[in-house]
């Protein structure tokens, strides 16, 4: 699973910076996004975008940096994005698998006012 994220997180930020740039250097979990790839920040809200039509409101890159201070910010990895949209894919891998049964539902529904 990270490696199908690393290998899509490669693929966007090909696409905000353009091959020559990452050409030098192999994308790997370890590649940081300020010193390794020099990104900026309207580089950082393309990506955002990217990854919010890939992966949806849930994968929030500017409430995820949020929590982060400045050194933070600057030292993050692409490794470290990696892992935080697996956690919330595999968080709602997990919420939408397979249905309760229609008898395991209809026995949690009565009592339970929401």
């Amino acid at each position: 699973m990270a490696a199908d994220i690393l290998a899509e997180i490669t693929g966007m930020l090909v696409e905000i910076v353009g091959d020559e740039h990452l050409l030098a250097d192999e994308v790997t979990m370890k590649t940081t996004f300020n010193e390794d790839l020099a990104l900026e920040s309207i580089e950082f809200v393309a990506l955002a975008e990217l990854l919010h039509n890939r992966y949806g409101s849930d994968v929030d890159l500017m409430g995820f940096l949020s929590d982060k201070d400045m050194d933070g910010i600057l030292a993050m990895s692409v490794g470290e994005l990696v892992t935080h949209i697996g956690r919330i894919t595999h968080a709602s891998l997990s919420h939408a698998s397979p249905a309760r049964s229609p008898a395991a539902a209809s026995a949690a529904a009565p009592g339970s006012d929401g």
